[in-house]
């Protein structure tokens, strides 16, 4: 896709601190991290969102999911992390590209949300 940045970031037209890349996604450091470590990892092909997936996305979605310890023991998360994918205008998605968020650190990630 012409427009997505993060489309940019893979084809090389935009620079991004990459920290592990194969043949299928690309993970690079947020530009703007809420945690010591937040890296993002992204499909090279254009995959909208979770909700636009296909059975033909499976193996790169599996290839994300198969790096993330990996990239956060890298990164600098050895005794956990926690990975979360925003999907949509209610799973608050700002970039038309799907992405995993990888976020860790030395101290707990804390809770995912206040009870209702």
């Amino acid at each position: 896709m012409s427009d997505c940045i993060f489309c940019k970031i893979v084809d090389g037209k935009i620079p991004a601190k990459k920290v592990y890349e194969d043949e299928d996604i690309l993970a690079f450091n947020d530009i703007s991290p809420a945690r010591p470590v937040h890296v993002l990892v992204i499909p090279k092909k254009h995959i909208t969102s979770l909700a636009t997936a296909t059975a033909d996305d499976t193996l790169v979605l599996g290839r994300i999911l198969g790096k993330a310890n990996e990239i956060a023991v890298a990164q600098g998360s050895p005794d956990g992390f926690r990975v979360i994918i925003n999907t949509g205008r209610v799973g608050q998605q700002e970039v038309p590209h799907l992405h995993a968020h990888i976020v860790g650190g030395p101290d707990p990630v804390g809770p995912m949300l206040k009870r209702l």
